[in-house]
């Protein structure tokens, strides 16, 4: 009975919850620059017969989503040695001087039929030529969405990587709101509200998908990006939701007697696994959607939980205590799988996240009382510790496996981070005021 109280505990301690207002805007900083980021200038964008929007600087964007892949290294505005508008009056050989490897330059005009027209060019200074160039015809209200464009084509150009920063990422905050009193002379009331919020992957446009009063916990991203699955205690226990993130429409998925959690969507769409304690131990689950059939996966006296699809759906890794402290295993969803151990570094390994190529995994591991994400390559074991703790949880690759994005500590708040795959580059995303968790990066679409 203690080790099932110990490990209710530590089930809800890994999906505690943190909150902030509705429309605060999340924070980037990058506190861990990477040694060798390419010099890289964006000039600002011209304006033609049309003004710029609030909060919609194409070039700040670009310039600021280039700096937190890590890769680059942006001049800041007010160092530019020139602002060209056109390839015309570039002069590369002051701009070598500099020590900048590339240019961008572009404009924004007003077409018409009121949509505008996004243009940007890359050039490579060393080479005095033109490396890359798009032009979009867009509505006002996708600029921030093609300035992400613009950087995701930039990158992959020059990187390699896939495209990253044109998505989006899911939180749940919470919010201490005070009530007025019961009666006259009274004391008002304090209460939380957690809510279910989603953001570009720099914070801005966040909206709220679910506000309530108990906790929200785990939410997850389908694989089209248009519904997310989670967890929700508005019924005074915990049930899985999957929601459409552009209707509104939920759907209650599980509703059993005990523990309902850490629902997690397969890559090709057709399972969610979930951890449920209605037969006994808590156990991963399989749920079919096609036909809601549900399939028991493990079975062990054991707490096994946290399931992590591999990129084929056809197996899942997962966090178990049946060595006695929380470990790491794989097992395939074919019936009559057998569980696997892949961690066996220290005492605490827990909370893994797949990468997109399905060669390494990202975990908490825990070493005394702190508790880091660490990388394991899945063909040698090979462990690295990226974070520095004290209290780095719920780990997420970005789309592309650059980027490991989590939830820390800061100061005594809950902030999510961020850190590059090889521990190099790291940033923080704050709020003013109020903290943040739960973080889960959505497919690029």
């Amino acid at each position: 009975m203690l080790l099932k109280k110990n490990v209710i505990r530590w089930l809800v301690l890994l999906g505690a919850l943190l909150s902030m207002p509705a429309l605060a805007v999340l924070k980037i900083d990058i506190t861990e620059g990477m040694e060798g980021a390419v010099p890289i200038a964006v000039v600002p964008f011209v304006w033609r017969g049309a003004k710029m929007p609030a909060n919609a600087d194409v070039s700040a964007i670009v310039a600021s989503d280039l700096a937190r892949s890590g890769h680059f290294a942006p001049l800041p505005a007010r160092d530019l040695i020139a602002r060209p508008t056109s390839p015309d009056n570039i002069d590369f050989a002051t701009w070598r001087i500099a020590g900048v490897d590339h240019l961008v330059i572009g404009s924004v005009r007003l077409l018409a039929d009121q949509q505008l027209q996004v243009q940007f060019r890359l050039f490579d200074v060393l080479k005095a030529e033109q490396s890359l160039g798009y032009s979009f015809n867009i509505k006002a209200s996708h600029l921030r969405s093609v300035a992400h464009r613009i950087s995701d084509y930039i990158v992959e150009h020059l990187t390699g990587l896939s495209p990253a920063f044109d998505s989006r990422i899911s939180y749940v905050t919470t919010q201490q709101q005070v009530q007025p009193a019961a009666k006259p002379g009274g004391k008002p009331a304090t209460r939380t509200v957690y809510k279910l919020q989603v953001a570009d992957t720099d914070g801005f446009n966040p909206q709220t998908l679910l506000a309530s009063p108990e906790p929200i916990m785990s939410p997850d991203w389908s694989p089209d990006g248009r519904q997310l699955v989670y967890v929700s205690f508005e019924a005074g226990q915990p049930q899985v939701f999957v929601h459409d993130i552009f209707t509104g429409a939920r759907q209650k998925i599980t509703d059993f007697k005990g523990l309902n959690s850490a629902p997690k969507w397969s890559p090709d769409g057709q399972y969610i696994a979930v951890t449920l304690s209605k037969d006994g131990n808590p156990d991963i689950y399989i749920l079919r959607l096609a036909d809601k059939t549900l399939r028991r996966l493990t079975r062990h006296w054991s707490i096994d939980t946290e399931a992590s699809w591999m990129p084929d759906s056809r197996s899942l890794v997962f966090t178990s205590s049946r060595s006695g402290k929380p470990q790491i295993y794989k097992i395939g969803i074919a019936p009559g799988s057998r569980p696997s151990r892949l961690t066996f570094d220290g005492n605490y390994n827990a909370n893994a996240a797949v990468s997109p190529d399905g060669k390494s995994i990202a975990f908490v591991h825990g070493e005394g009382n702190a508790f880091r994400i660490a990388t394991m390559q899945l063909e040698d074991r090979a462990m690295q510790v990226l974070t520095d703790g004290p209290l780095d949880e719920s780990p997420e690759y970005a789309p592309n496996g650059s980027m490991i994005i989590y939830a820390a500590r800061l100061k005594r708040r809950a902030v999510l981070a961020a850190v590059s795959a090889d521990g190099r580059h790291k940033q923080t995303l704050a709020l003013e005021e109020g903290e943040v968790r739960e973080p889960a990066w959505a497919p690029v679409q």
